[in-house]
């Protein structure tokens, strides 16, 4: 037989080779790009979850915080006028805004006002988180100062 006749098969066969390990190495990167699609989004989901934990931690301090004080003002209603926005002078409210500048972020003092015909206290708690707007809580109440 002469070389002429021969079948060119196996040249078909040797480019199909070539072409197939191209394009199973574009599957595998295209794989890959999925992957870190989807371990980016797992990330920011964790980021955005650890961010809503913490503020919902801060909104519970706050809470505490204003209710603490609620509780000694109610204790200590005999000197309830010494609560007042500069409570330097008056040791339990002294100890209570430390406590507050120790607990929340931003170092923001708080606010008391008194209403010494109605014994109507508010306070108002403010804090920043860094890259966040101002949050503030709020709580109003009466103390009965009869016993």
């Amino acid at each position: 037989m002469p070389p002429a006749t021969r079948s060119p098969a196996p040249r078909l066969r040797m480019a199909a080779r070539r072409s197939a390990g191209g394009f199973a190495m574009i599957e595998a990167l295209i794989a890959l790009l999925i992957f870190m699609l989807g371990a980016l989004g797992v990330l920011g989901l964790q980021v955005s979850l650890t961010r809503a934990t913490s503020g919902a931690k801060f909104r519970a301090d706050a809470a505490y915080l204003a209710n603490d004080l609620v509780g000694t003002m109610w204790a200590d209603s005999a000197n309830l006028a010494a609560y007042s926005t500069d409570c330097s002078n008056h040791a339990p409210c002294r100890n209570w805004t430390a406590k507050v500048q120790n607990t929340l972020p931003g170092n923001v003092a708080p606010t008391l006002s008194i209403d010494a015909a109605t014994a109507t206290v508010e306070i108002t708690l403010n804090w920043v988180v860094p890259n966040e707007p101002q949050h503030s809580y709020t709580t109003i109440t009466s103390i009965n100062r009869n016993p």
